[in-house]
């Protein structure tokens, strides 16, 4: 099969032969110093009482569903889900493990390696790419100095490109970590990343003055105190 393709992609010539995207999906696992079999795992009582609670939400024949849940609450403690965590879920859920990994490494917002303090997730969907995510990408890459899917030497900061995050209205966007930054330009990118190197606070929301997603003029609609009374509008037999 190896030798097929490798003669499939010669006879194309090397100008129909796509690169390789750099990519941040881990598909098959393999041991590091900070991910492995070996590594031991467990939630804080504070997170077991938490895990608990989840549970309890489930049938106990469906309790299983409570995996994604707990794989969350996993990451968060740890930094990343790592085969300790998935594993650790798997035995808290009387789950097999390999349902475990089939649902982490499904979902992108399971990170399966290390991450950097902050999570810098830039969306490139068409609503941010058509209001200048492309020099959004190029900031983040000059200011840290890392491309899609890598970490900060100093651990501070991984960078991801990631489709929709569900802002259009005020794209281009990012995400740190679960907090979304809107509204932005090339030049309000590198002062948010500089101002978190800097270990100040930042404010989460649109950068323009903008409240939430009201029009940039202002808002237009919803003005009044009191909600409209529709019975002045409509039949009153409907």
């Amino acid at each position: 099969m190896f030798r097929f393709i490798s003669q499939s992609v010669a006879r194309r010539g090397p100008a129909q032969v796509l690169s390789r995207p750099y990519s941040s999906i881990i598909s098959v696992h393999r041991d590091t110093p900070k991910d492995s079999q070996s590594t031991p795992f467990e939630f804080s009582k504070e997170n077991l009482d938490r895990a608990k609670e989840v549970i309890a939400k489930y049938p106990a024949q469906y309790k299983k569903g409570a995996v994604m849940p707990l794989l969350d609450l996993g990451q968060r403690q740890l930094g990343f889900t790592s085969i300790s965590v998935m594993n650790y879920v798997a035995k808290l859920l009387d789950m097999p493990p390999m349902r475990v990994y089939e649902v982490a490494t499904f979902y992108t917002m399971y990170n399966r390696k290390p991450m950097g303090k902050y999570n810098i997730q830039v969306c490139t969907t068409t609503p941010c790419q058509l209001c200048g995510s492309d020099d959004i990408m190029k900031a983040v890459t000059e200011t840290l100095g890392v491309k899609p899917g890598q970490t900060t030497a100093d651990e501070l900061f991984t960078f991801q490109e990631v489709e929709c995050l569900g802002a259009c209205v005020n794209a281009p966007m990012l995400a740190v970590n679960d907090d979304f930054h809107e509204d932005l330009t090339a030049e309000k990118t590198t002062q948010l990343l500089n101002d978190l190197k800097a270990g100040k606070d930042v404010t989460p929301g649109p950068v323009s003055g903008r409240v939430s997603c009201e029009p940039h003029s202002g808002a237009k609609v919803l003005l009044g105190e009191e909600p409209t009374d529709l019975r002045k509008f409509t039949r009153s037999d409907l």
